[in-house]
């Protein structure tokens, strides 16, 4: 019975792995991609050799392979010249893509050398440029080892999908550390807004009352188009005329926009603190609004065994007086 249904276990692999190379024949290889697009792009077997250090016959070898493998052809053979088929032409930017991306891929993989970590973090684009950034120099020389794979996001990730290890984001969640779409969530400051404006613009030095900065030009913030009117309502006064002003898709174009004098600028108070400290912007109101979106640090759990979100995480919670240098 056992030696019956080892040889039955035996036959299901075989069929499976049968299945997996069937599959699998017609994928084609790195070397017939790159002599593929590398014939498309100059028209001969020769200068596609010359191009990728191979001989003609080598890229006339992995051409016909390629071409047996999808069973179409790719090029039609005139005098001596190839010319892509429709096939060929429908595959060249696929193939193009592919390569391009293997390439980064392998850059990136690349830019780590020297380093025994690595972290992966998605942040608020105005965020990391405006306060990460320029602070990870202190972080560097706490954690000389760790360097970083950065990018930008607007909204929480789905870490089950996404491999990055943490991101910073504005979130409504409680502060009683429920979890944010299945990551766990550090809270590391609330969201103050305040309005600022160029030197130029409050001539006077004084700052304005609401009443005031509604005559005003008011710059929009396209992604959060309803902050002035929350401003203004908060307020008690009559939102009617908030809409006018230019509209940018990110804080920082706001800031540069406020900074260049076009109108008054709603923004997080971190955002403009290195504006005020420079005089390039000036509090335009005494008033400060708090939003129910904090900033926070959200990761999967599986990101508490790595040692350079560990060093990460115990850094930038050291004290939320950080947010307010």
């Amino acid at each position: 019975m056992v030696i019956f249904q080892m040889n039955k276990l035996c036959k299901l692999m075989s069929i499976a792995h049968k299945v997996f190379v069937m599959r699998h024949a017609y994928t084609p290889s790195l070397p017939e991609l790159q002599a593929f697009v590398q014939a498309a792009r100059t028209g001969t077997a020769t200068r596609a050799g010359a191009a990728l250090g191979l001989t003609q016959s080598a890229i006339s070898r992995a051409l016909t392979s390629l071409e047996a493998r999808l069973g179409v052809a790719l090029f039609h053979r005139i005098r001596q010249r190839l010319v892509l088929s429709d096939a060929g032409r429908a595959l060249l930017p696929e193939a193009e893509r592919l390569l391009a991306d293997l390439d980064r891929a392998a850059l990136t993989v690349m830019s780590f050398g020297g380093h025994r970590d690595v972290l992966r973090l998605a942040v608020l684009p105005t965020f990391s440029a405006i306060w990460l950034i320029p602070r990870l120099a202190g972080f560097a020389k706490r954690a000389p080892e760790v360097t970083f794979d950065m990018t930008a996001t607007l909204t929480a990730l789905d870490f089950e999908r996404d491999p990055r290890d943490v991101a910073i984001i504005r979130a409504q969640t409680p502060l009683n550390g429920a979890p944010l779409r299945g990551a766990l969530v550090d809270v590391l400051a609330v969201e103050r807004l305040v309005v600022v404006a160029a030197p130029a613009i409050l001539s006077d030095g004084g700052q304005l009352e609401d009443a005031d900065l509604a005559k005003l030009p008011l710059l929009q913030q396209a992604t959060r188009p309803n902050l002035w009117l929350d401003w203004f309502l908060n307020a008690g006064l009559d939102p009617i005329t908030i809409l006018r002003g230019a509209r940018f898709e990110q804080f920082g174009m706001v800031l540069a926009a406020a900074r260049a004098g076009l109108g008054l600028a709603l923004v997080p108070e971190v955002f403009a603190a290195p504006d005020i400290a420079a005089g390039t912007l000036r509090l335009a109101s005494t008033r400060v609004m708090t939003t129910d979106t904090p900033y926070v640090l959200t990761y999967p759990e599986r990101s508490l065994e790595i040692a350079a979100f560990q060093l990460f995480r115990d850094w930038i919670l050291a004290g939320d007086e950080r947010f307010h240098e």
